[in-house]
């Protein structure tokens, strides 16, 4: 079913021409910058272009067993395998609830919502988001003079501080660190990939069976208690 635009859309992508940011370079210029975008830091390639909207996925660093993603790395040989398969394997597992699952807790799923919030509109737009327990998953366009690693380390840096104060109040005592060093990022292709991902960000709890309908999941913006847009 198609994404509701009253609820993830603030702004009118489908008419913008965004789906030209995303086109493969056409000339050698073109193809210098676009080798430029590109990075990886030992594992994951990951792409850092101005403007571009890009699904994310970051996850708790106990989310996932160890021996099953040395079992699957050690299948993997080019850079393109690595990325749709890690990313396939990341999904199947995460939705499982595996390790503390520490934003499951109210408290930290708020800290998580709010720091994605805060510059909504000034480094990025946030066009659609949802928490789960042990991961979370965005669609979101990063602002000239701002760079999508820089806004992720942002996040997981104030958010790993404020939850490890909200545990150790309670106490509990976390291990450490409480992300996953490395995140998964994917630029949207085009319109039906556009609409693809808002439904999945916003069907996760549902697909995980966490709730019945994306409504009812309070910690995401197709949630019932998200504020809509007039």
């Amino acid at each position: 079913s198609m994404p509701r635009k009253d609820v993830c859309v603030k702004k009118d992508y489908m008419n913008k021409s965004f789906i030209n940011v995303s086109q493969q370079p056409c000339n050698e210029r073109e193809e210098r910058e676009h080798k430029i975008e590109w990075y990886s830091r030992g594992y994951l390639p990951h792409r850092d272009k101005i403007g571009l909207l890009q699904s994310i996925t970051f996850r708790l660093a106990d989310s996932l067993p160890k021996k099953v993603l040395g079992a699957h790395a050690s299948r993997m040989h080019n850079e393109e395998e690595k990325s749709s398969k890690y990313r396939i394997m990341i999904e199947k597992y995460l939705d499982q609830g595996l390790g503390s699952c520490l934003l499951h807790k109210p408290q930290n799923a708020k800290i998580i919502v709010n720091a994605l919030k805060f510059f909504d509109n000034e480094r990025y737009d946030l066009i659609a988001y949802v928490v789960m327990p042990n991961h979370v998953h965005l669609l979101v366009r990063i602002y000239e003079a701002w760079s999508l690693s820089k806004i992720i380390h942002s996040w997981k840096s104030y958010t790993a501080k404020e939850i490890l104060k909200v545990e150790k109040n309670a106490g509990g005592t976390p291990a450490l660190p409480v992300w996953q060093k490395e995140y998964w990022d994917r630029y949207i292709r085009d319109e039906n990939h556009f609409n693809t991902v808002i439904e999945y960000i916003h069907n996760n709890p549902v697909k995980a069976g966490l709730c019945k309908t994306q409504e009812e999941w309070r910690w995401s913006s197709g949630s019932a208690r998200v504020p809509r847009a007039k």
